[in-house]
């Protein structure tokens, strides 16, 4: 039986970060995963998948609309099958780069899934054991399955399919409204799909004001995306024609019938399969570790981080938290817990929605007194002249001194303007701080000025 200081139980982003992480501290570490092939998550079924068409979808997007600019572009449509390839081939090359590193050899990899035995030992799927003194559970997430009735039955499509896409399809019934949902819903609609999307919750992005989520909804209904929000769910039937969805809505029954099924509604922890009752890790009812501050579980030598421990699927949250795990394991002293109150979020719809810090929902529920103001795009120079006036920045802070303690940006490029926000929230700079920096006419991010501007007036 071989032994570990440090045994990792997933290679994405959290286990692979902290496997380098361990490495160089000097820890004996391996790293346990099974996948076929080997990459995690956002590389091959996630982020750099869904960006890649995404943006593709954009530059789409834009030429279809050529008229608007003054352009003669007499067609502009999806070729699927080239869309299909390119992706391919760069998600290909990031995973090819992945691979090398996982199997640099500067730790071992064991191309096997593993159950906990007891506290300290794993069995793998060959019938080999491995005993560690500390381990990190990073075995991300899997979607989900809601008691929908019928759902269960269906062959539905998952966001692995329609990355994988090849063709454009006729018609697709969406279900959920969350991040997956509203970036793949928005791709299908611009390649030439006829979309529906059935939401559960009062509004789509339901993690995110109600503002911020109406502005993106608003666009999807100008786009033609059919969409249904406050919707309940009585049944779902397939037949050879494809697939038909009844739900209440407003109070009324409706049906809506579409070639394919996607099911975007959530993902789960990967953890089901882990044994960890022999391992006394303990979960939430949906099977999420309960981790502390160090990222460690309920037995302390076990630690956990990504995807299936949370709070957030962000991977550079996940790459945060395996990083952590790996230095409290090795005693490494001084060491700050991950700051959610800088959490940074973006969600790659047109318009994107961005967010950063503490938002004003979050400051009412803890009582903390703030200020805030917005501005919107559609009264903006350089957004105007971009066709980009669905919108706004919105900047929240501190009432006496005007500290920056949050940001939401819905509109053209919000996930990159949000950026202007990361340095000087981390710094605890104020609005008057950032108003003392140069911002260059004319440009989107020179929008930041205005709330930033409404705010200092208002503090005096």
């Amino acid at each position: 039986m071989k032994s570990y200081d440090f045994v990792i139980l997933g290679g994405g982003s959290a286990g692979f970060n902290a496997a380098r992480t361990a490495t160089e501290l000097g820890l004996r570490t391996a790293i346990v995963d099974g996948a076929r092939p080997l990459g995690g998550l956002c590389i091959l079924r996630g982020c750099m998948p869904s960006k890649t068409l995404l943006y593709m979808a954009d530059v789409l997007h834009l030429a279809q609309k050529g008229k608007t600019f003054g352009l003669k572009i007499p067609a502009a449509r999806a070729d699927m099958k080239a869309i299909h390839a390119r992706k391919k081939k760069i998600i290909g090359d990031f995973a090819d780069y992945r691979v090398q590193a996982l199997k640099s050899g500067r730790f071992d990899l064991i191309r096997s899934h593993a159950r906990f035995l007891d506290p300290h030992t794993v069995e793998l799927t060959d019938g080999r054991k491995l005993r560690a003194k500390h381990f990190l559970i990073g075995t991300g997430s899997k979607v989900s399955v809601p008691p929908v009735p019928g759902l269960k039955e269906a062959k539905f499509w998952t966001s692995d399919d329609i990355l994988n896409l090849d063709f454009i399809p006729k018609s697709v019934l969406v279900l959920g409204g969350g991040i997956v949902a509203c970036e793949l819903a928005q791709f299908l609609q611009r390649i030439g799909t006829r979309v529906t999307l059935v939401q559960r919750s009062p509004n789509i992005l339901r993690d995110h004001s109600e503002d911020a989520s109406c502005v993106v909804q608003r666009a999807f209904v100008d786009e033609g995306i059919e969409l249904f929000a406050g919707t309940q769910i009585q049944r779902i039937a397939s037949d050879k024609r494809g697939f038909t969805v009844t739900f209440l809505h407003d109070g009324k029954r409706i049906t809506r019938r579409a070639d394919h099924l996607f099911n975007a509604l959530g993902r789960e922890p990967n953890t089901a399969g882990l044994n960890l009752a022999a391992a006394a890790v303990k979960t939430r009812a949906d099977g999420q570790i309960v981790i502390n501050r160090w990222q460690q579980s309920s037995a302390p030598h076990i630690y956990a981080a990504g995807d299936c421990s949370g709070p957030a699927e962000i991977v550079h949250i996940a790459i945060q938290q395996g990083i952590l795990a790996a230095r409290h394991a090795a005693g490494v002293k001084g060491l700050k817990p991950v700051d959610y109150s800088l959490l940074l979020n973006v969600v790659f719809t047109d318009p994107q929605l961005a967010t950063i810090g503490r938002l004003e929902r979050d400051l009412e529920q803890a009582g903390v007194p703030y200020v805030c103001a917005s501005y919107p795009f559609n009264d903006h120079g350089k957004s105007i002249l971009m066709e980009a006036n669905y919108g706004y920045v919105k900047v929240i802070a501190e009432p006496k001194r005007g500290r920056i303690l949050g940001a939401e940006i819905v509109g053209k490029d919000a996930g990159e303007l949000i950026h202007c926000f990361s340095g000087p929230l981390a710094m605890h700079a104020t609005v008057f701080d950032l108003l003392r920096a140069p911002w260059y006419h004319p440009t989107l991010a020179e929008i930041i000025t205005y709330p930033l501007e409404e705010i200092a007036e208002k503090i005096g």
